[in-house]
């Protein structure tokens, strides 16, 4: 079976090298001649545990290459669209440019029957969109096109494609369908359930999937703020839901509101294509106003620990990433609380295990970055931990009483006791709890 994975960002890597780690031939192409060539020295663009070994097995065992020649797709049974759909600026829909200037590329290359695969994030209606370009361009070519979202949590990406909830197939042909199934058919040792549908409905499937998924996260900071209200516990809450299985525990964990590369975005495109299509999405669209509040409310809340005023204090802050295990800044609540704790006259100091390259880049220069969670933490007057990467999870309160100036700790995921850190003499403030 021979791959083609257009695009060398998180989900073309990361499903380009699986797809080699089941036996595929897979050449990754990418228009960006610097990251081919970093990629063929063995230099991984994103931060991903376990991504750089097994990149690194596959191409010493010559089922991975790298490489800008759109040729390799004249080769290919299947050619992947994994090309980044941004948000649009202006109205939140999804840039589809990269993917059809793909379906350009693609179809001027074609050589014999080829299933051209949207892995992208992309709305209703894309894939027949691609149909239409490819053809329009190439007249005999003979092709299908599908639809197969990711569904990868940044941190976990290769465990959730080696061992997937499920695996989705939009197909309009026996010929697709067929091709597809061998692809995944490593995946029928563990019994992975393969759903095939039509292509709106794999298209649609990825946005639902994260609107719920981020409806969840949006729902109990909600249900924080009452707790604070009403002297509840939102730990108790969560785990009270939790229980039920018909609603589960996963994505019930209260914080300063979600992030990254998916939810944000998806949410937004899902409210645009319900407004295109003449459908409601009242839930979705509340759901993107409570997490931009939630995001607000911490600044309130750090604001709040400090006596309401920031001007002059110098703040520690642990974890810039949205999520721990990755280096992605999009959207982080970093990008928001920073900037805006700044502009009120404090002084940061911040560390984070991989993000702190990419945070320089996007967060104001005014910012020291520090090479541990320690050395942040010197003559602070307060401690916010923003991301709960698992470093910041057992921090010596003594030494923290040691090096801080001041006693406020502000914990904005909840890693820790209240009781436990008051205990040591902190101020201590988490979300939701009394």
């Amino acid at each position: 079976m021979k791959v083609v994975m257009i695009g060398t960002g998180y989900v073309g890597l990361v499903s380009g090298t699986c797809f080699a780690e089941f036996g595929a031939e897979v050449v990754c192409v990418d228009v960006d001649a610097a990251k081919i060539e970093k990629l063929e020295n063995g230099k991984i663009p994103i931060y991903e545990p376990g991504l750089e070994e097994m990149v690194a097995d596959n191409v010493r065992h010559k089922r991975l290459r790298f490489s800008t020649d759109y040729s390799h797709i004249g080769e290919a049974d299947l050619v992947f669209i994994a090309v980044g759909t941004p948000s649009r600026h202006g109205d939140g829909y999804a840039d589809l440019t990269y993917v059809y200037q793909a379906a350009r590329d693609i179809a001027t290359n074609l050589q014999g029957y080829t299933v051209i695969v949207d892995k992208s994030t992309v709305p209703v209606g894309t894939a027949r969109n691609v149909k239409r370009i490819i053809g329009e361009t190439n007249p005999a070519a003979d092709f299908d096109v599908a639809s197969n979202p990711e569904f990868l949590r940044e941190g976990a990406a290769i465990s959730d494609f080696m061992r997937p909830d499920r695996v989705v197939l939009g197909v309009e042909s026996e010929r697709a369908k067929k091709l597809l199934h061998e692809l995944y058919r490593p995946l029928n040792l563990i019994e992975a359930p393969i759903l095939t549908t039509d292509l709106e409905s794999a298209e649609l499937i990825k946005y639902a999937s994260n609107a719920f998924l981020a409806t969840k996260i949006s729902f109990i900071n909600e249900m924080s703020v009452l707790c604070e209200a009403v002297g509840a516990d939102v730990h108790a809450i969560a785990k009270g839901m939790g229980l039920d299985n018909r609603i589960g525990k996963k994505f019930l964990h209260v914080g300063p509101g979600y992030g990254g590369s998916c939810f944000p975005k998806d949410t937004q495109a899902l409210v645009r294509i319900a407004q295109e299509h003449g459908a409601s999405s009242r839930i979705v669209e509340s759901v993107i106003e409570v997490n931009s509040a939630q995001k607000a409310r911490m600044v309130k809340k750090i604001r709040a620990a400090l006596d309401n005023n920031v001007s002059g204090k110098t703040i520690a802050v642990l974890g810039l990433t949205f999520k721990p295990e990755t280096d992605d800044m999009r959207d982080s609540p970093a990008l928001s609380i920073i900037p805006n704790l700044i502009e009120q006259g404090a002084r940061i100091r911040a560390h984070d295990p991989q993000g702190m390259e990419e945070a320089a880049r996007l967060l104001p220069k005014e910012i020291e970055f520090c090479d541990d969670a320690y050395s942040t933490l010197d003559q602070v007057d307060a401690v916010v931990i923003l991301t709960e990467w698992n470093e910041y999870r057992g921090l010596s309160l003594d030494k923290l009483k040691q090096l801080m100036r001041g006693n406020v700790f502000i914990d904005l995921r909840n890693i820790y006791e209240p009781e436990t850190v008051r205990d040591q003499g902190f101020r201590y403030t988490c979300i939701g709890r009394p």
